[in-house]
């Protein structure tokens, strides 16, 4: 597994090197949209209508913040279930988004549509919100304001921590995991390490 530093937004050459299970700090502009976001995104393209924000080559951050702290730009920033947004993903990755940062896994249509593309997903770890939003530098609401909490902002991220859970090559982290913990050689080099370190 190898670690990358990624300045957004993304490229094809960046997206093509990652793979699932690799660590990654972004650092860069994201857009925060939930669900309600998503909705209208899609029935706005639905209705052959431009978008509030240009995603194209855009990550998308699923999270729909708490209010700012005095002295801080953002509350709690922790990432949602990523699968509820499967159903809006395989329309907004024609248009050109490249990237998606959420929680959990994703159902086999949203990643055969991130493979076929070439777009990303980073899985973020829940129930982290306030260690992951001081990753967080700057935000601006940017669409949708009626919306609250969950309208659609540019965030501005550094060194913001994830993994690559899904990569343009149909690599999907849980079978990666189940896939390399099946090798002996791995196992054993664990069991090794977990002997030296707790005694045994």
């Amino acid at each position: 597994m190898a670690e990358h530093h990624i300045s957004l937004p993304l490229t094809d050459p960046m997206v093509e090197q990652l793979r699932a299970g690799d660590s990654v700090r972004l650092s860069g502009v994201v857009y925060a949209a939930r669900d309600a976001a998503h909705r209208r995104f899609v029935e706005a393209l639905g209705r052959d209508e431009h978008l509030p924000v240009d995603l194209d080559g855009q990550v998308i951050y699923y999270v729909g913040p708490t209010p700012a702290r005095p002295g801080r730009v953002i509350g709690a920033a922790g990432p949602t279930t990523a699968m509820r947004l499967d159903p809006f993903l395989p329309r907004l990755l024609e248009i050109g988004l490249k990237g998606t940062v959420g929680k959990g896994g994703r159902t086999p249509a949203a990643r055969e549509a991130i493979r076929r593309h070439h777009a990303v997903y980073f899985q973020a770890i829940g129930g982290l919100g306030a260690l992951l939003a001081r990753h967080i530098t700057a935000v601006e609401v940017v669409a949708y304001e009626d919306l609250g909490t969950e309208s659609v902002k540019r965030m501005v991220l550094e060194d913001f921590p994830c993994f690559v859970c899904v990569d343009a090559h149909g690599g999907y982290l849980p079978e990666v995991g189940r896939s390399r913990w099946r090798d002996p050689a791995v196992l054993g080099d664990y069991l090794s390490s977990t002997t030296e370190t707790y005694g045994g």
